[in-house]
């Protein structure tokens, strides 16, 4: 198959969706599909085999993210020339646009991923004020039902979307994740650079510092953790909006320490170097922080869900906290009953079903069942929904000017 993947959020930009999208492609390629990616433009963006860059500018009130404003109809003929069997977008913003327009004119079906429960996002445009969570619902109805089907990365996403009244064909496929290989020597020189020692207990915490990821609930319960077990270090590794408030909050508490953004090809160094991941949020619908944690054998201790519920069958693989056991309380007691032996360590077989082999593999057999059964639609009625988004676009982001592709 010929696949285009439409995306705003990729690499250098760091997001699981750009780790998503990464890894899918990788494992397309290596079952011997042709892939081009469709993306926006980044200043450290440099040119890369089989990407697309369409011009763009930072989305409002999220500057590290950006938008296309133009650069369809290029995208159209690029498409033509690759001759694609089938569009994937995964984004409902301008490259999910462009990529519905390419799959109304080549006649192809069009899959959808959905990534975001953008209820839980809809501060980052004027505070909340614009977009509303029934605008959420309204809008990804819109886009959705104009798809051949729906992939969610968990079933709280997909029960989401039928919430919302959609009713195209929905895959519930999780994202999956490299399973590297597990070096203890390497761990403990990683460790050492690091500055911690053998008795230290490393708790990591490693997303975007953001409002909703909520590293202030961590580091806030971290600090009663410290009093209760002064082995224990919090390791804060990301960047974003928050991190200035949350060094702030840390300020007082030396076993705190924060290293930044970091490169994803060191990711694992990190997870292998902690001894327990961390996490307070209650916006993940497919936590591949949490897949990448248990990738690299290490356990984890979040907020509870029915997502992370379903993913993790034994208690090697971390506990989880709710509003009758606080986040302390459960760390404090993971750590107890490791140290004394009680728990058991992450085992590789046991991760086969969060393996990049095996998201590749479900994806492809929805492409071919998608293909299988895509009958091509009037579009008429999208074709006005795009023009009149596009010049909207247009008209707000770059405040006028020559409309011509």
């Amino acid at each position: 198959m010929n696949i285009g993947l439409f995306t705003d959020s990729y690499f250098p930009q760091v997001s699981g969706v750009a780790t998503s999208i990464e890894t899918l492609r990788n494992q397309l390629e290596h079952r011997g599909h042709k892939v081009i990616i469709f993306t926006t433009t980044d200043p450290n963006a440099t040119m890369e085999r089989g990407i697309v860059r369409l011009p763009s500018v930072p989305f409002v009130s999220f500057q590290d993210r950006r938008i296309a404003y133009r650069g369809f109809d290029r995208c159209l003929k690029i498409a033509r020339e690759y001759n694609l069997d089938i569009v994937h977008t995964h984004t409902e913003f301008s490259l999910g646009l462009a990529g519905k327009y390419i799959a109304s004119r080549l006649k192809i079906p069009n899959i959808h991923t959905y990534h975001t429960m953008y209820e839980k996002y809809t501060h980052y445009i004027f505070n909340g004020e614009l977009i509303q969570a029934n605008h959420v619902r309204v809008l990804s109805r819109m886009f959705c039902e104009k798809t051949q089907g729906v992939i969610t990365p968990s079933v709280i996403t997909s029960n989401k979307l039928r919430e919302y009244n959609i009713k195209v064909p929905i895959a519930v496929i999780p994202t999956g994740v490299e399973i590297p290989s597990f070096d203890e020597a390497r761990r403990q020189t990683f460790r050492t650079q690091l500055g911690y020692t053998d008795e230290d207990v490393v708790l990591l915490s490693l997303s975007r510092l953001s409002k909703e990821k909520n590293v202030d609930q961590v580091i806030a319960a971290f600090k009663e953790i410290n009093q209760a077990n002064t082995s224990t270090k919090l390791l804060v590794v990301g960047d974003g909006p928050a991190r200035a408030d949350l060094e702030l909050q840390a300020k007082d508490c030396s076993a705190v320490s924060f290293v930044g953004e970091i490169d994803h090809s060191s990711v694992q160094q990190f997870y292998q170097a902690a001894d327990l991941y961390v996490n307070a949020s209650d916006s993940e619908t497919q936590g591949l922080t949490y897949l990448e944690s248990f990738a690299n054998r290490l356990p984890i201790v979040a907020k509870s869900n029915s997502y992370l519920e379903s993913i993790m069958p034994d208690v090697q693989f971390g506990a989880l906290f709710d509003e009758e056991h606080s986040m302390t309380d459960v760390v404090l007691d993971y750590l107890k009953n490791k140290a004394e032996g009680i728990i058991p360590e992450i085992e590789a077989e046991s991760l086969v079903g969060i393996s990049a082999e095996h998201f590749g593999e479900e994806v492809e057999k929805f492409y071919h069942q998608t293909i299988l059964n895509f009958s091509h639609q009037d579009n008429t009625m999208f074709d006005k929904l795009y023009t009149s988004i596009k010049e909207l676009i247009h008209d707000v982001v770059i405040g006028g000017g020559s409309k011509n592709e």
